[in-house]
């Protein structure tokens, strides 16, 4: 098996630091809104790259945090009059419904950066004690030339950045020696959380509360460290920086990123209007077509997401569920028990388009070629699976099916689906819910709506619904 490590700039062979398991950490969401498109693509493609360890016999360890201390928790938490801990557990909870809407596994751990911070005042505490970090008027930061390798994840000349940093004068960091140093800790604000340490009350800065929870949950160095490319710099840097600083060893034998998704070739931002959230997406498409659209291309390639698309990977959801759907109906028990002439080389066929499917995967987690292999073993059991074959054809292609779709994240069976008069009773309840402002239910009912492929829209005549 072969990965693209963002660190040697190469492919190289999958060696696990410990033989039949696998340590992942994934950078997770900063918990402040619904999460957005862009956190979607690493959620499923790391999610996908688990599955697949898993499919080939890997015990998996997966850690993915939820960031929930940071300053646009702390904005949004005083916009709404409330405190920074409701607004991050709500979108904590939200993020969830969605991840699951996605079909992305829960994290063998989800830590939260808010319970790890005694763990953050040791590992501070440490490289002040090694010369890697100082303390100037209760913020702490850490000395950047004090780590010789700084710059080898992102390629980035240390004098180069220096250069880029000299005109720059930050207010509050006037306490740095160098401006290339980065906080660790800072003092507390009127208005934020905080906790106590050494230095003052106060909270982490963001790239040590990672580096924590890797090191907390799968030990001082890992197999995989994964997430978006826009996190190659600074924050994976910083880490690597931290936590070799601290420990003296490798932290990640692998850094895997996936490429920028944008919206309609364009850049996705609020500014621009074009900031789509996997919530709002639900309201439109099964979230299983979401998923099918981020693994129709390789992760190191960038992603374009317009309606076109959308209905392309649709369109591809329904080819594999009415296939699946055709097989299972088949009644095993009227068809021959018998291999039949000729479905021995369709057994062989089965076993080819799976190699192909394994071959993909394994380099470097091709989901494009995989999704290939997946469609055309759809087509062969459309066209070879029969009323007259055997069952034992019927189930290799079920298993086939079944195993590969499983790997994907795709489930191949049709949603059941929703009566008239059951939507409109769930709609009753709703409007008495939100009547009886039970807000929490009316939008659990929204929720099983839009997971049936059911929209609902709230006009001045009631309540509307389509199907998606």
């Amino acid at each position: 098996m072969k990965i693209y490590n963002t660190l040697t700039r190469k492919k190289e062979e999958f060696v696990p630091i410990e033989e039949g398991k696998v340590s992942m950490y994934v950078c997770g969401p900063t918990v402040y809104n619904y999460i957005h498109i862009g956190n979607a693509r690493p959620m499923i493609v790391f999610d996908t790259v688990r599955r697949y360890f898993e499919y080939k016999g890997y015990d998996v360890r997966y850690v993915s945090n939820f960031t929930d201390v940071d300053d646009k928790i702390i904005k949004e938490a005083n916009e709404e009059g409330v405190s920074a801990q409701e607004i991050a557990e709500k979108y904590i909870a939200e993020c969830q419904k969605d991840m699951q809407g996605m079909n992305v596994k829960p994290a063998t751990v989800h830590p939260r950066a808010t319970q790890e911070i005694d763990g953050m005042i040791d590992m501070i505490s440490t490289l002040i004690e090694k010369g890697h970090a100082y303390n100037a008027d209760g913020t702490v930061y850490f000395r950047t030339r004090s780590f010789p390798e700084y710059g080898k994840l992102s390629k980035k000349n240390i004098d180069d950045l220096e250069a880029g940093h000299r005109s720059i004068k930050v207010t509050g960091e006037e306490g740095k020696e160098d401006p290339l140093d980065f906080v660790l800790w800072k003092p507390k604000k009127e208005g934020e959380p905080f906790w106590p340490s050494p230095w003052g009350d106060g909270r982490p800065g963001w790239h040590i509360e990672c580096s924590v929870m890797s090191k907390k949950y799968l030990g001082e160095t890992i197999d995989i460290h994964a997430g978006g490319e826009d996190l190659i710099f600074p924050h994976h840097e910083n880490e690597i920086a931290q936590s070799e600083s601290c420990s003296g060893k490798p932290f990640a034998h692998y850094w895997m990123h996936n490429a920028f998704l944008n919206i309609n070739g364009i850049k996705m931002s609020k500014s621009l209007g074009n900031f789509l959230t996997v919530r709002g997406i639900s309201e439109h498409y099964d979230l299983q077509v979401l998923r099918l659209f981020m693994l129709s291309a390789h992760y190191r390639s960038p992603l374009n997401y317009n309606a076109e698309l959308m209905q392309a990977s649709a369109a591809g959801l329904e080819r594999i569920r009415t296939a699946y759907g055709r097989l299972e109906e088949m009644n095993p028990a009227g068809m021959p028990a018998d291999l039949q002439d000729g479905e021995q080389e369709k057994l062989d066929g089965i076993r080819a388009h799976i190699a192909k499917f394994e071959n993909a995967m394994e380099d470097d987690f091709n989901t494009a070629s995989a999704l290939s292999a997946i469609f055309e073993l759809i087509k062969d059991a459309n066209i070879n699976v029969q009323s007259t074959s055997s069952a034992k054809l019927r189930d290799a292609y079920i298993k086939a099916i079944d195993s590969l779709c499983s790997v994907m994240g795709i489930i191949p069976l049709k949603k059941e689906e929703m009566l008239d008069d059951e939507i409109a009773a769930l709609i009753e309840e709703r409007n008495a819910a939100r009547k009886a402002k039970n807000f929490a239910r009316a939008d659990e009912i929204r929720d099983t709506l839009a997971a049936k492929g059911i929209t609902l829209k709230d006009t001045r005549e009631g309540t509307k619904w389509s199907r998606t």
